[in-house]
């Protein structure tokens, strides 16, 4: 995603309540086909999350996720690109319910296109920060987490910027059960020096004892666009395990 975007609020307050919260990645890219724009009006409202945003929920109430969906394990993909991963993850699996976050409108409706076509009855989407829907997710509710080729902010002076900083990953530590797997995966060499210097601290192990571990790519991996240009462009992926501390 591109460096080149709007310079952050400095107001204490947003009018809903809402902390102000620097947000420094693309909301919104290419035009949208009409088909995109029927389903973000007809496909999202039935498949959001709801309870997350700060207009819904301004005291942060925690979800009652029985309610939404049935006392399912819950599997959370944080920044979902174009879905690809997660619509397959959710076609192989009908029996885990997913959560979806992704703040970027264009993905947004690239997955609402494939869930309209493939059907598929057991994700919500949250369409925004990762952080607002970790103020209202329940403590260890969630049983496995994912996070695929996110944003690298390869600019030294922009890694504090990467999801893998306490301020997201002390939040994602509450939220996941103990035990729960934590999937990073990423073709970033830096990302990963990064990864494992700041997860293990906030609660989890990492999980490999050979080389074959982080360089094979998990049994039921489906690869994503964004992996795909990385090999094409001569990067290697790089695939991390970790488990949360009992």
């Amino acid at each position: 995603m591109s460096d080149k975007t709007a310079k952050p609020n400095t107001q204490e307050a947003h009018p809903s309540g809402a902390p102000w919260r620097n947000f420094y990645g693309r909301i919104k890219g290419k035009t949208l086909k009409p088909a995109q724009e029927r389903d973000l009006e007809e496909i999202l409202p039935d498949v959001r999350l709801p309870g997350v945003s700060w207009e819904e929920n301004p005291e942060r109430t925690p979800l009652d996720l029985d309610a939404v969906f049935g006392g399912r394990d819950i599997w959370l993909e944080i920044g979902f690109g174009g879905g690809e991963h997660v619509a397959a993850q959710a076609l192989a699996n009908p029996n885990v319910a997913f959560i979806a976050c992704e703040p970027f409108v264009n993905g947004v409706a690239t997955l609402l296109g494939k869930i309209r076509r493939e059907r598929i009855t057991n994700i919500h989407v949250h369409p925004g920060d990762a952080r607002d829907l970790f103020d209202v997710l329940p403590a260890r509710s969630i049983a496995r987490a994912f996070l695929l080729y996110p944003d690298p902010w390869p600019k030294a002076r922009h890694h504090r910027r990467r999801f893998v900083t306490p301020e997201h990953l002390e939040p994602l530590a509450k939220v996941v059960r103990p035990g729960a797997v934590f999937r990073v995966a990423t073709d970033i060499p830096d990302y990963v020096r990064q990864t494992l210097q700041e997860v293990p601290p906030a609660g989890f192990t990492w999980t490999a004892e050979t080389a074959s571990d982080w360089r094979n790519p998990w049994s039921d991996w489906h690869r994503t666009r964004y992996e795909a240009k990385a090999v094409r462009e001569g990067r290697v992926p790089h695939y991390l395990t970790f488990v949360r501390d009992q």
